[in-house]
């Protein structure tokens, strides 16, 4: 029996060329009177980009300030600063410019200035759960958290390494500029990252047990389809704007809960694995997603048998085996070798990393905190099955 579901997507987006310059107007539309804009590196500054928005708040009769240095793994450090430099402004709406972690920053600042009797990390670490936010406006930049459309913020407390996320339908943004040519000199390693983050808050939402629906898989697996066409012009090409259009609307549909509507649940436990390693050796998000997906595929394969064979037939278009087992791994293999075709990598190695027998062990331990003891929809996963993976992967 398909599950009820309810469907939350409040975000405006406003998509194409030169949409930029109208960021002022929308956020004038929200309501905002004095802004905080937050963005990452200088490119934002040296491409012109900051500027833009900043002209755009200022026609409109706003007031901004600004905080950049978000960092991939954004860092709790700087949501405090902002926090800070929020009060000190009288700050009343966040604007991020750039990618997800700008945007989940972004967030946390919202919620440390709409309850600042509180400390925000508490929110990450789930002991509080979030009552307020200011509202949040965004012109992205990089396409593949979905973060845009999304009720998710994730920040890494840099002292503990501890890479934690929260949930909360009142962070969704407000509005989304969405232009294209801003993700058109990326280089390609974060462009393909990007796609492969994307993919994987579907495959999430796909590899799961109980209830499905029909309409929600078609919609599933023509995503990942046409992300790994438009991934491919896109190595091949990276200033093709229609395969740029392609990817960057892609990701706001793969995280805002379309691809999991009527599922009994969602998995996520490829993402609750990739954080922690992200928080221990501040890895990039999409490509430690790659590295550790084939060795979790194959471990929960068999307590999700119809879901991997359907996938390796409608989404990977692999031809049968003898037998659902042959299938199903033929569909992973398929997976793993487009992974390589763009550059990512397929297991800790690749990725650079090395941990040792007490580091296993540690993001093993870390990552049942961080779910409260077990965690998966294909494969429930509890300790032992969190280190084995990671084991695996290496």
């Amino acid at each position: 029996m398909i599950s009820n579901f309810t469907f939350y997507t409040p975000t405006k987006i406003v998509f194409g060329r030169d949409t930029v310059d109208q960021t002022g107007a929308l956020a004038a539309e929200a309501g905002a009177k004095s802004v905080l804009v937050v963005y990452g590196s200088d490119r934002v500054k040296k491409s012109g980009l900051l500027d833009r928005v900043l002209k755009s708040l200022n026609d409109a009769g706003i007031k901004a300030c600004s905080i950049g240095g978000v960092v991939p793994n954004p860092h709790l450090s700087l949501v405090y600063e902002g926090i800070e430099l929020g009060k000190a402004n009288g700050v009343d709406f966040l604007m991020g410019v750039g990618g997800g972690s700008v945007i989940d920053t972004a967030k946390a600042i919202s919620y440390g200035l709409a309850e600042p009797e509180y400390d925000v990390w508490e929110l990450y670490a789930h002991t509080r759960k979030a009552k307020k936010a200011l509202p949040v406006g965004v012109v992205l930049t990089i396409a593949a958290a979905g973060s845009e459309m999304s009720n998710s913020s994730v920040i890494t407390d840099e002292k503990t390494g501890m890479k934690r996320g929260c949930n909360f339908e009142i962070i969704r943004p407000k509005f989304a500029v969405m232009d294209p040519t801003l993700t058109q000199t990326l280089p390609d390693y974060q462009t393909m990252s990007g796609c492969v983050d994307m993919m994987m808050h579907t495959m999430e939402r796909y590899f799961t047990n109980g209830s499905k629906m029909a309409i929600t898989d078609a919609l599933a697996e023509g995503l990942l389809r046409c992300v790994m066409e438009q991934t491919k012009i896109l190595h091949a090409d990276p200033e093709n704007y229609d395969a740029r259009a392609e990817v960057m609307w892609a990701s706001s549909l793969a995280h805002n809960g379309l691809t999991g509507l009527g599922n009994s649940g969602d998995d996520f436990a490829s993402h609750r694995l990739e954080h922690e390693l992200g928080g221990m050796f501040d890895v990039t998000h999409g490509a430690g997603l790659a590295a550790i997906w084939g060795t979790w595929a194959r471990y929960v394969m068999h307590d999700c048998l119809p879901r991997f064979v359907k996938f390796a037939i409608d989404v990977m278009g692999v031809e049968p085996g003898a037998t659902d087992e042959e299938t199903a791994l033929r569909g992973i293999e398929a997976m793993e070798n487009f992974y390589r075709s763009i550059n990512m990598p397929t297991n800790l190695r690749e990725l650079g990393v090395q941990p040792t027998e007490e580091q296993l062990r540690a993001l093993a331990k870390g990552c049942e905190a961080a779910v409260g003891g077990k965690m998966g929809s294909a494969k429930v996963l509890y300790v032992e099955d969190m280190y084995n993976i990671y084991k695996a992967a290496m």
